[in-house]
């Protein structure tokens, strides 16, 4: 178990039978009806179904869905660089050469390892991380030709989370509404079975070896001793067995003040989660050691919701009240003059997102 996990839950270990959460138990639909519900009535009393669009103005549909990652690091200004992830990209996807790419790393100062992934992407989908030239050449070759790859430095601090920012335009201020700790999937050996079985024997990390859209990052065939830890996927997302953790409880003034300099140095930026890898839960509560690795608009997930500690109750009473502020921001930006996406438009966006999803090279 991480260090920082000691310090903030009692939530047992990978490998040790990790808890499903409510939330993620019900069937798929019966978890989406609720939302889709509330989101409705919003519509209605707000007279637009896709009003929250209008929160970033800069983005691509107000980042709803479908957006590219690079449209946020053009917002940035020098001090909101400064606090990201070294990243670099590359124009023409599967086009590109090993050549090219390791020509575009050297001018970003990047080697390897590093981490490639989508433009456009969700959940941790396309992301992998290479650690030479023919994994670099191997990804290259898979991925869909014509779009946009980004290269990044890997950045080796165990500790991830997401940080949710909101900022009413009539408000002098923005402020930090959340915040999750995302733990990676993890085994924990008990010197017989392999990393293959350990996996297959827990129910939250068997999603790892559901479809083609990601892999073990590590050796199936190990046997860990008793008590070793084995990380198998360099992505903490919930699809691939990551565990997410509310710990909106731990948000200080300091790392607020942290985040709301970041975000004003990002232009027309109201809405969205940042994802950031941390040195020291201590560290990232002071406002310090943390460096963004991506930033979601108008669309992030209230991903906080799915932690297994919740009720149902909590976790809808956090996506709905999501929903309500995204749509108040939405709300306020119309009342300055910006107009919502057209429905059309959102659903392009959103079967163009979709699409490339099953295109990408599998996530390790």
């Amino acid at each position: 178990m991480s260090s920082f996990q000691h310090t903030v839950t009692s939530h047992a270990p990978f490998g040790a039978a990790a808890r499903v959460g409510r939330l993620e138990r019900l069937p798929g639909w019966l978890r989406i009806a609720p939302i889709a519900a509330h989101w409705l009535w919003l519509s209605l009393r707000h007279r637009s179904l896709t009003l929250p669009s209008c929160a970033n103005p800069e983005i691509a549909a107000g980042g709803l869905v479908g957006e590219g990652k690079l449209e946020y690091f053009a917002l940035m200004g020098r001090r909101a660089l400064a606090a990201c992830a070294a990243t670099t990209w590359l124009p023409c996807g599967g086009a590109e050469s090993a050549d090219e790419a390791e020509a575009a790393m050297a001018a970003c100062g990047l080697r390897y390892p590093v981490v490639m992934k989508p433009d456009v992407a969700n959940a941790g989908h396309g992301v992998r991380r290479v650690d030479r030239r023919t994994e670099l050449a191997a990804y290259l070759d898979a991925f869909p030709r014509g779009e946009r790859i980004l290269i990044q430095r890997f950045v080796p601090d165990d500790g991830e989370a997401s940080l949710f920012y909101m900022h009413r335009p009539d408000e002098s201020r923005g402020r930090l509404v959340g915040m999750l700790l995302r733990h990676y999937p993890r085994v924990v050996g008990d010197g017989r079975s392999s990393v293959a079985e350990l996996i297959d024997a827990d129910p939250r990390l068997r999603r790892l070896m559901q479809d083609h859209l990601g892999e073990p990052g590590c050796n199936l065939r190990h046997v860990p001793a008793p008590g070793e830890e084995q990380r198998v996927a360099m992505v903490a997302s919930a699809r691939v067995g990551g565990l997410c953790e509310d710990a909106t409880s731990l948000i200080t003034p300091a790392l607020t003040e942290a985040i709301e300099t970041i975000a004003r140095d990002m232009g027309d930026f109201h809405v969205g989660r940042f994802d950031v890898k941390f040195e020291s839960l201590a560290a990232l509560r002071a406002g310090r050691g943390f460096s963004i690795l991506d930033v979601d608009g108008a669309g992030s997930k209230a991903e906080h919701a799915w932690d297994p500690a919740l009720s149902l109750r909590e976790a809808y009473r956090i996506l709905f009240d999501r929903q309500r502020q995204v749509f108040r921001v939405g709300e306020a930006m119309r009342r300055r003059g910006h107009r919502p996406a057209g429905l059309l438009h959102l659903l392009k966006l959103l079967l163009n997102q979709r699409q490339l999803t099953g295109q990408y090279p599998a996530s390790n």
